[in-house]
């Protein structure tokens, strides 16, 4: 278990130093300033020697089968990318319903709506190497996702949920108006698509997000919501 303490101002980093005293497989990269999920994350990566690389934000919980459910389906099946379903919950826990998610996803079909829970995805270092998320402030993981799907046909998704995502509610709205910005970005600048194709799978992550926000039943029938 590798913890990137990205300059906390909380407790955390003392608990952890308390926690690996304890048990040698914690081990700690502590950040000078705050540098955000994309650094964190690679910090990450590179210090990583396991085969297996999964992610887990402080503020999220994986179900204690979460790993061996996935590393078992990987080897089983051959498969050297895979996420799961989750759960959203509120700041305080409560259960807010459950994210689905396709048994198989592509490139190109990834471009449309990201639908690869940070906190439940899995890539093989035999199969990819060390794949790193782009320096980019938000939809970094997504960029990762994408770096993967160039070199494997197939994400393949567990439909049982494994892990649990906290929503947290301050500047919902503001929140999504820069998830867009990133996205624009992330096509533009990190994927290199030409203004024609930014625009086309922009525009189905735009009635995406309007579906699922505003019409979750209709979106639900019409599939945009697993």
């Amino acid at each position: 278990m590798i913890i990137v303490d990205d300059f906390s101002t909380d407790t955390s980093l003392t608990l952890v130093q308390e926690l690996s005293r304890s048990d040698k497989r914690i081990k700690i990269i502590k950040l000078t300033r705050n540098s955000g999920a994309a650094v964190s994350r690679n910090k990450a990566i590179e210090a990583a020697v396991g085969r297996y690389i999964a992610f887990l934000d402080s503020d999220d919980i994986w179900f204690s089968n979460k790993i061996e459910t996935q590393i078992n389906f990987m080897r089983d099946n051959n498969i050297p990318f895979c996420f799961s379903a989750y759960e959203k919950i509120s700041e305080t826990g409560v259960p807010l319903g459950k994210v689905g998610v396709p048994f198989k996803v592509g490139y190109r079909q990834l471009l449309k709506t990201c639908v690869i829970g940070c906190l439940t995805a899995v890539y093989d270092t035999d199969h990819f190497g060390k794949v790193y998320m782009p320096q980019i402030r938000k939809r970094q993981d997504f960029g990762l996702w994408l770096k993967l799907l160039r070199h494997t046909d197939f994400a393949y998704g567990i439909q049982q949920v494994l892990a649990q995502y906290r929503v947290r509610t301050d500047s919902i709205s503001a929140n999504k108006a820069s998830a867009a910005s990133y996205t624009w970005k992330l096509y533009r600048d990190v994927e290199q698509l030409n203004l024609v194709e930014s625009s086309y799978y922009f525009s189905h992550y735009a009635v995406r997000g309007v579906l699922r926000q505003k019409f979750p039943h209709l979106a639900r029938r019409l599939g945009v919501l697993h």
